[in-house]
């Protein structure tokens, strides 16, 4: 790998290492401050409502200036968010605002990938930045978890800063620098000699062609089936970090510290299967592993029979690896096919804005369930039956369009035989 590409996963490191031990900080300020459940489970959607809202933009935002720019942009986005949060304002609109960033730092993270490596090494590559940004998420959950456990944040509440008298609040103002330092790296990413592409005076010029890039990457045949399963993969793993927390504690009777340390084990999972993914698969190969979603999805639902810690840790471990072993691949094939139908930062928005709405819309439907008395139990048994379902239509999608593509091949070939 060049040089430059170690860099960017530092980079990503600190940034994602930020993001998720502050979902579990901001769980625990909404839980300290008596916010109903509803509210902690619409953290979820509220940081995915900027991916879905900005998604016509921030692709050609991304391809417009040099990409460690936009990424320092974005991480000094997500440090306003905590300061936001640390002044008084609502946990979830200030939540929103690091979703913010989160929405403009993504295409660039992607995007630069296909700038700076060949083809043939993208699934590596992915591979690398999946299992560092996993083992950012375990590092991350089980960060956030401690901070606001009483022996840390009786340390971080000790300076006496003003305006930070809650535990989680001391937490928020810790995780300030980690985003300052990720923003530190992002300044040092190598330039490309990649063709920049400015934004058109207009920005409303971009919808027509955002649903354009939408409307090319659904139509193509490799791209409607790694999209359709990394939007199904995303939305429901983006929600499962709450319904874990929630889960945990239903199940095993843990609070935030402990919890938090369960969505750590799925992400270890998740980072393990990235990783051994990334070694065995090739792109050409990546529809292969779609039938390892199906099982995830069984695996989901078989949660609800655990009651002990010593099975759940393994089970929570193998679960995430299916779901690490079916990403990587899919992803790689799906920014493959969107850098040759669109361009790198486009095809990156595009991805984001269908697997952010599936996040927006689980989440809000999960948000609402819960506010009419939807269970824990009742959560995991929808997730997983949901994963089920449309993975193995998913699969099905799949073979009627190798049968097409097929049936296609061989009448060319009649065709040019008898031209002979």
């Amino acid at each position: 790998m060049k040089r430059g590409f170690y860099t960017i996963m530092s980079a990503q490191f600190f940034s994602s290492l930020a993001d998720n031990a502050l979902f579990v900080v901001a769980v625990e300020l909404l839980r300290t401050d008596g916010a109903p459940p509803w509210q902690a489970a619409a953290l979820v959607p509220m940081f995915a409502l900027f991916y879905v809202l900005l998604a016509p933009w921030v692709g050609a935002f991304a391809d417009s200036l040099p990409k460690g720019r936009v990424m320092f942009y974005s991480n000094a986005v997500k440090a306003l968010g905590c300061v936001l949060m640390l002044a008084g304002s609502h946990p979830l609109l200030a939540y929103g605002v690091v979703g913010l960033g989160a929405a403009a730092y993504s295409p660039a993270k992607y995007g630069i990938l296909t700038e700076l490596l060949p083809a043939s090494r993208l699934v590596k590559a992915n591979g690398w930045i999946e299992g560092l940004t996993i083992a950012s998420i375990i590092l991350g959950v089980v960060l956030g978890g401690q901070l606001v456990a009483p022996e840390v944040s009786e340390l971080l509440l000790a300076g006496q800063w003003p305006g930070i008298e809650l535990p989680a609040e001391g937490a928020i103002f810790a995780l300030i620098p980690v985003y300052l330092l990720a923003a530190w790296f992002n300044l040092h990413i190598p330039l490309t000699r990649t063709r920049r592409r400015p934004m058109p005076r207009n920005p409303l010029a971009l919808l027509p062609d955002f649903r354009e890039c939408n409307r090319r990457l659904w139509r193509d045949k490799l791209g409607q089936i790694s999209l359709a399963s990394t939007t199904l993969f995303w939305g429901v793993s983006g929600n499962l970090r709450y319904v874990v927390l929630a889960w945990a504690a239903a199940a095993l009777g843990y609070g935030t510290t402990k919890a938090a340390a369960l969505v750590g084990v799925v992400a270890l999972g998740t980072a393990s299967g990235a990783v051994f993914a990334s070694l065995r698969i090739r792109l050409d190969r990546a529809p292969r592993v779609i039938p390892w979603g199906i099982g995830m999805g069984v695996l989901v639902m078989a949660m609800n029979l655990i009651d002990s810690i010593w099975v759940a840790v393994p089970f929570l471990v193998f679960m995430g690896a299916l779901g690490g072993f079916l990403v990587v691949p899919m992803n790689a094939l799906l920014q493959h096919r969107g850098h040759h139908l669109m361009g790198a930062g486009r095809s990156i928005a595009v991805q984001n804005f269908n697997e952010q709405l599936a996040i927006l819309l689980m989440g809000a439907a999960y948000s609402i369930a819960s506010s009419w008395g939807l269970s824990a139990f009742g959560a995991v048994t929808a997730f997983g039956a949901t994963v089920t379902l449309v993975m193995w239509l998913i699969q099905r999608w799949y073979a009627w369009n190798l049968r097409a593509y097929r049936e296609e091949m061989s009448r060319l070939k009649v065709i040019a035989r008898r031209d002979k």
